[in-house]
């Protein structure tokens, strides 16, 4: 295959203001989104908020230390405790959900003048065409202010949370374009509102100070609470002033203009432009030159392009958003969904496509982050009577859960490091990564099996009451055995068991007599219920995730009989809410097609023509204008895709050429 030609044919063109639709920069561990300028000079008008962010930028308001989960009220049930509703502790509930948030490291943009020193209006900028050449990982923006001719270049290092921008127009010289770095307050607005998009320009509460200056550069220490970071800005020609507390100004003298902008949670790196250039082509060069690839190319189905657009945009996307050394939140860099924290259980969608793809290094460098924190869930479990390691559900990188009326109640992510840990294994064969990661996955089948209450009158093991499953509209107190969660106990406890054997280390008799003497999920009137006693699955309770599906398409399905699970999704597609289901779900119920043998159907549901399963001319996969980015969502395709490239095919009339692709999913 001609890897190139592909690539190139998807690199996005935008030629308009597309509000829901920056580009983006980056490097795994930071990135930067950018409007048709290509910097962050109109973030008025975007839905989409324009933003510099990091995984090792965090802030809490009044310090770390303000409040701990010791400040909140606990509520029980099967005699465990969960901060699940505030109660008469309102102000630590709600700080401890808010904190600590991802910072917005700065906001950088033009200040574009008229010939009388006045400020353009808007109507004055106009795009002409902007374009992210993926091959190379450069944004190419062209816009005409005032009738003058802008040209901006725009890339990040794959190694350092530097930006590199060169700029070519008659108005720099003859200082009608300025570009300026503003700081926004870290705190945040809206105490209780979930995604907090806005930023809060407010001047208190924080501090710019400027550590060293000289004719070129300028190094900054930006100081909030207990956090603090580095900015370092070079540039090649013009005068630095610092206009307000949070705001520099560059004013140029020359027709072009080149500088980097570096952060750093301490110590500064310095690039040269041309370097940051260079580096960025040479990596998204090997990327795509490396790794899995394919393609669709010659299929009858005129659907084929749009598919591959998604697939190849994706990848990029994933690379920037989800690649790096922590869980990513589910809009990755472009902004703050749930206050920047991680969703574990989503981390599966996000990253399991790494190992699938040739790419099981990126994926394990958030699986060290699971090391780091396992004596805080170890500490989780038991204090819930539990043994093993219990991973939270809603996360900052520190560690903690966060309190929620969902979050704690949450299961389905606990066997994920088991199955990231062993596509990691399964992708490179490396014993050395069964010792890295044993704990892990040995303290995770610890609690899974600790979890599992027995059933005396059935003489079975049972999940829940005490648990929300992965469709969240359901209650804790009601909730029994719902599939994919039984399922996914069933499998995850069978690979720890493997491991178990691979190490030469007997296995827990717990784990096997868990495994072996689970419940199957209950069948009424030929279908798979979202839980033991959701009688009324297909008729109240058809909508959010029907996650049902997962237990046989995700996972192989043991416990599942194939006839009963082709009817369950049947009955999904034909009386699913479909316009409250997420992202995911549609690849998830792809894969459960394609288990089943329903090759086309598998097909339509990878495109169904629904809201939450579109994707942005930038390939962002768009949820609503509050959650214009959906990273799992991009995440569950490419693993679909994976699993029709490697096990079960296309149906007639597609073709499909794929190089490097993994045959390693079970």
């Amino acid at each position: 295959m001609n890897r190139k030609k592909i690539v190139d044919k998807h690199s996005p063109v935008v030629t308009t203001i597309e509000p829901r639709a920056p580009l983006s920069v980056g490097n795994g561990e930071f990135g930067m989104s950018v409007d048709f300028t290509g910097l962050q000079t109109f973030p008025e008008k975007y839905v989409t908020p324009l933003s510099t962010q990091s995984n090792w930028g965090w802030h809490a308001t009044g310090g770390s230390d303000t409040y701990t989960l010791d400040n909140v009220e606990m509520q029980h049930y099967q005699g465990a405790r969960y901060p699940l509703f505030p109660e008469n502790k309102e102000e630590a509930y709600h700080w401890l959900r808010q904190n600590p948030h991802r910072l917005q490291l700065g906001q950088i943009g033009f200040l574009l003048y008229d010939q009388a020193g006045e400020l353009l209006p808007m109507e004055a900028v106009k795009p002409v065409k902007q374009q992210l050449h993926l091959w190379s990982g450069v944004i190419e923006s062209e816009f005409i202010a005032d009738g003058e001719q802008v040209t901006v270049k725009t890339a990040c290092a794959p190694n350092d949370d530097v930006i590199g921008v060169t700029i070519s127009s008659s108005l720099l010289k003859t200082g009608r374009l300025a570009v300026q770095l503003a700081f926004p307050s870290p705190n945040v607005r809206d105490r209780k509102w979930e995604n907090t998009l806005a930023l809060n320009w407010e001047e208190d509460g924080h501090q710019t100070k400027v550590v060293e200056q000289s004719d070129q550069s300028l190094t900054l220490k930006r100081v909030m609470d207990d956090t603090s970071y580095m900015v370092g800005w070079s540039w090649n020609n013009g005068e630095m002033k610092q206009i307000t507390d949070h705001q520099l100004l560059l004013t140029p003298d020359n027709e072009t203009l080149a500088f980097s902008l570096s952060f750093s949670k301490e110590n500064m790196v310095q690039k040269l432009v041309n370097e940051i250039f260079g580096e960025a082509m040479e990596y998204w060069e090997s990327f795509w030159s490396n790794g899995g690839f394919l393609s669709f190319e010659g299929s009858k189905d005129s659907r084929a392009d749009e598919l591959e657009r998604r697939v190849i945009l994706s990848q990029y996307l994933l690379a920037v958003h989800s690649g790096g050394s922590v869980p990513p939140q589910e809009t990755g860099y472009m902004y703050n969904s749930w206050f920047g924290k991680f969703h574990l259980e989503m981390h599966w969608w996000h990253a399991a496509h790494f190992p699938l793809w040739g790419r099981s290094s990126t994926l394990e460098k958030s699986m060290d982050w699971y090391l780091d924190i396992l004596p805080k869930a170890y500490q989780l479990a038991d204090s819930q009577g539990y043994q093993g390691a219990r991973w939270p559900k809603m996360v900052g990188v520190e560690g903690e859960q966060t309190p929620s009326p969902i979050a704690p109640g949450l299961i389905w992510q606990q066997p994920h490091p088991i199955f990231l840990a062993e596509l990691c294994y399964q992708a490179e064969k490396d014993e050395q990564m069964l010792k890295q990661f044993r704990e892990v996955v040995f303290a995770s089948a610890d609690f899974m099996a600790s979890f599992a209450s027995y059933n005396q009158e059935d003489g079975v093991y049972q999940l829940g009451p005490g648990l929300i499953p992965a469709q969240e509209n359901h209650r804790m107190e009601d909730s029994v055995n719902p599939p994919y969660e039984l399922e996914y106990w069933h499998f995850g406890l069978g690979i720890a068991i493997e491991w178990c054997e691979r190490l030469g280390e007997d296995v827990p008799e717990k784990w096997i007599d868990v495994r072996e003497n689970i419940a199957k999920p209950r069948v009424k009137d030929g279908v798979y219920l979202a839980h033991r006693d959701c009688d009324n699955t297909f008729t109240e309770k058809n909508h959010d995730h029907p996650s049902m599906v997962a237990a046989l398409g995700v996972l192989p399905g043991e416990l599942i009989d194939r006839d009963v699970m082709l009817n369950t999704l049947h009955t999904v597609k034909e009386e699913w809410q479909w316009e409250t289901a997420w992202g995911w779900d549609f690849p998830m119920c792809a894969m459960t097609a394609a288990r089943l043998g329903e090759l086309e159907l598998a097909v339509d549901f990878l495109l169904m023509d629904q809201v939450k399963n579109t994707y942005l001319v930038n390939g962002h996969n768009y949820q609503h204008d509050a959650l214009t980015v959906y990273l799992p969502g991009n995440g569950a395709l490419l693993i679909a895709a994976a699993m029709l490239a490697t096990k079960t095919g296309l149906p007639e009339g597609w073709m499909i050429q794929q190089e490097g692709l993994k045959n390693i999913y079970r």
